[in-house]
């Protein structure tokens, strides 16, 4: 791989990889921009030097993508915490996974579907946070009321 496929793959991942972490980021939590493109880009740097061993006798060069998965699974872990008896951080955890699997798709050069994970992620945390909240207010109204009566 020549210089520039090699830097517009990593390149591609960390964006994607901020692009995921925006929304983490508006929310004030801890694994936002940063975090999410750092996670991005090492996913895609291990694919592609995997990648480099490719047609190698006794090489299998997807193992790295399963060390990856692996390997991310215990970052996430590190974002879950247990606050006053409420289990915070597995959307966290969640948007990590999704910005690894990221970088994966960029190092394959897999753009295309890059873009579409990425979509996909903001919308769902965005989106799905709002109707979240609106679920949480409302069952919180609900048992007010209920202990009014």
């Amino acid at each position: 791989m020549d210089l520039i496929e090699f830097s517009i793959r990593i390149s591609l991942a960390a964006l994607a990889g901020i692009f995921i972490g925006l929304e983490r980021e508006f929310r004030g939590k801890d694994a936002g921009l940063k975090t999410n493109a750092l996670v991005a880009l090492g996913s895609c740097v291990f694919v592609l030097i995997s990648l480099e061993f490719r047609g190698e006798e006794f090489v299998d060069i997807t193992r790295v993508i399963g060390q990856v998965v692996a390997g991310i699974g215990f970052i996430g872990a590190g974002t879950i915490l247990q606050h006053r008896g409420k289990i915070e951080g597995l959307t966290s955890a969640a948007t990590i996974w999704c910005s690894a699997a990221a970088g994966c798709l960029a190092a394959l050069g897999m753009f295309w579907e890059l873009g579409i994970i990425s979509l996909l992620v903001l919308f769902i945390n965005f989106i799905f946070t709002i109707i979240e909240n609106k679920l949480i207010r409302n069952r919180r109204l609900k048992n007010e009321k209920e202990n009014a009566d």
